[in-house]
């Protein structure tokens, strides 16, 4: 019998799928946007005589009325990611929640230790061989299809058929459910200015032919919208948006620099409009795969520079992660959050990325907390976590102390909880007890990556913060005696913290300092300038590391500090330099300023006007 006959002798009715479902089963419904709703609908409305049935899924966007307070004989939800559809049924104890990473799921299922009696899936039609695909929803589904019992399909020609490891023969599928409908789209909000503002920052830690994880929401979307001149981006993500179709078609997205299957899109599953379901259909740049590979660690970390960004509810100043849990209450899921952090953490030139708001409630509660609230689960643990990220920039917390982790989140709070945050660090003993609050007003749009000439490294250059103290405190204990006799005028031998802290305690108006820092983070140079009132001068002053003078450190620099001091309305700058200084006399007279100068007792008083 060909295939077509067979196929023909497997169409039934959603009643008829139901009716032959067994009690004591455990039923997968399929993920997401691929939910098989009229066999879901089925399963309430023909399904008297189910009782003690278990329905296990990810997170789906339609109908969940198997969870309603009246069906608690008959069906029980075991959730691996809850969300909003079944979120109240578990808060409230009629549902349970599994906790455990996305890459794992497919494993658990394989081996039987979540058997998988029954699967209800959504499928495209077959092709010219009785292949149907299970279309923008492969991640666990492929593993529940594969181990099931028993699977039944809701055949939907607006499935689009998507390339990789979706495909199914009609022989695995017992019964077939013709119905064609729109596939479910998820409710997208535009991004606010904060969730833009966290866009960009998070965009200036994404270096051309990157390969990005992002998820779908109105952060996720910000970062995408930042990326529009960036060059060979790629992609290997759990789950993609219309975001990222538009930077495909925008010939952002290329994965030409891709180190694991270059130039494909990699999967495993789609949420978002129509529009992208079928830019995704019969595309070759897009290929969806189960979750135990595209979720993998270890194949993650195949994937040069990639770059891992995943939202939270809360972090502490510690750097511990909640996000499955709100207010002691179970909200979402680990999902694939500890996978890809872990997995970039591994990658060669990878970033992990937390990115949050900074307050909750309106703006009355702070998602940076001095502890986690009891009851918060912790997702990531602190170990695990390189940067976060909220709209007020940037923390960096690798390798970093408990100290000044707090110091660098209590930086990037918003500014109404920064001194709540630190007293409540002291009062921990986390920081010194008089650790100042960080400014309100980092310039963060002031950082920019930059190549020295004529060196042509590639190095950092941005506005000096409190928490640069140490790194500028071992900046200047590796300047040779000589470097630091020319830049104090004295041979300064200690260089202590409290006063290095006060040196980068900065209000960007009155005082600015840039600092220049290489690709790990050490600091190579910096600059400085205070401004005299009285003659609309900054009084400026440079050092910078002796294996790194001589190639253009100072001149970068200069050349920033002066457009910066020029847009504030200054008139120059002032400076006194040993008369043996000759690379610093150097780096004034090449840099176009109207100098002039007066040498007394070996030290020139320059002022350079712009």
């Amino acid at each position: 019998m060909h295939w077509t006959e067979r196929y023909a002798h497997k169409i039934a009715t959603p009643a008829e799928v139901v009716r032959a479902i067994r009690p004591g089963r455990r039923i997968l419904i399929g993920s997401g946007a691929a939910e098989p709703v009229p066999l879901v609908e089925a399963l309430v409305e023909h399904g008297e005589h189910l009782s003690d049935n278990e329905i296990v899924h990810l997170l789906t966007l339609g109908p969940a009325p198997y969870v309603r307070p009246e069906l608690a004989r008959r069906f029980r939800h075991a959730a691996f990611f809850i969300g909003a559809n079944v979120r109240q049924a578990v808060q409230e104890g009629r549902a349970d929640f599994v906790p455990v990473f996305l890459s794992e799921i497919p494993e658990l299922i394989r081996s039987r230790r979540v058997r998988i009696d029954v699967a209800l899936v959504q499928t495209s039609p077959p092709d010219a061989h009785g292949y149907v695909s299970l279309g923008v929803a492969v991640d666990i589904v492929r593993a529940a299809v594969d181990s099931a019992e028993v699977v039944y399909a809701q055949v939907n020609p607006r499935m689009p058929r998507v390339h990789g490891d979706s495909f199914l023969h009609i022989d695995h599928i017992a019964r077939l459910v013709p119905h064609e409908a729109p596939l479910l789209e998820p409710g997208a909000e535009p991004p606010d200015a904060d969730a833009l503002e966290i866009g960009r920052h998070v965009a200036t830690l994404i270096p051309d032919g990157a390969t990005l994880q992002t998820g779908i929401g109105s952060i996720p979307d910000a970062v995408l919208r930042a990326l529009d001149h960036r060059h060979d981006l790629g992609v290997h993500t759990e789950m993609f948006s219309d975001g990222v179709m538009r930077l495909a078609e925008a010939g952002v997205i290329t994965g030409r620099r891709k180190t694991l299957l270059r130039g494909k899109i990699v999967t495993s599953f789609v949420m978002g409009s129509q529009a992208l379901y079928q830019w995704v259909h019969e595309n070759p740049a897009v290929e969806v795969r189960p979750s135990e590979f595209t979720n993998d660690p270890f194949t993650i970390a195949r994937n040069d520079q990639m770059i891992a960004i995943n939202s939270a509810l809360a972090v502490d100043l510690t750097g511990q992660v909640a996000a499955d849990t709100l207010m002691g209450r179970f909200f979402s899921g680990i999902g694939g959050q500890v996978d890809f952090i872990r997995g970039a953490a591994r990658s060669r030139g990878g970033k992990p990325i937390i990115a949050l708001r900074s307050t909750a409630k309106d703006g009355t509660v702070s998602r940076i907390r001095p502890v986690l609230e009891e009851g918060a689960g912790v997702v990531t643990s602190r170990g695990d976590v390189h940067y976060v990220v909220t709209e007020h920039g940037v923390a960096d917390l690798w390798g970093k102390t408990v100290r000044e982790r707090a110091v660098a989140l209590s930086s990037i709070a918003h500014p109404s909880f920064r001194a709540d945050l630190l007293d409540a660090a002291k009062a921990r003993r986390y920081v010194f007890a008089d650790q100042a609050v960080p400014r309100a007003s980092y310039p963060w749009r002031e950082v920019r990556s930059e190549r020295l000439e004529p060196s042509g490294s590639q190095v950092e250059l941005r506005p000096m913060r409190m928490s640069d103290a140490e790194p500028v405190q071992d900046l200047l204990y590796r300047m040779s005696r000589d470097s630091i006799y020319k830049r104090f005028l004295s041979f300064k031998q200690a260089h202590p913290i409290d006063e290095l802290t006060e040196l980068c305690d900065l209000d960007y108006e009155h005082n600015m300092g840039l600092v220049v820092t290489s690709e790990s983070g050490e600091v190579l140079g910096l600059g400085r300038y205070d401004v005299d009132p009285a003659t609309s001068l900054g009084d400026i002053a440079f050092a910078v590391r002796d294996d790194w003078q001589g190639r253009g450190i100072g001149t970068l620099l200069l050349r920033r500090l002066a457009e910066i001091a020029r847009a504030r309305g200054l008139r120059g700058f002032s400076a006194d330099v040993l008369s043996t200084n000759r690379a610093m006399l150097g780096v004034f007279y090449r840099s176009g300023l109207k100098l002039e100068t007066d040498l007394d007792a070996g030290v020139y008083h320059l002022v350079a006007t712009f």
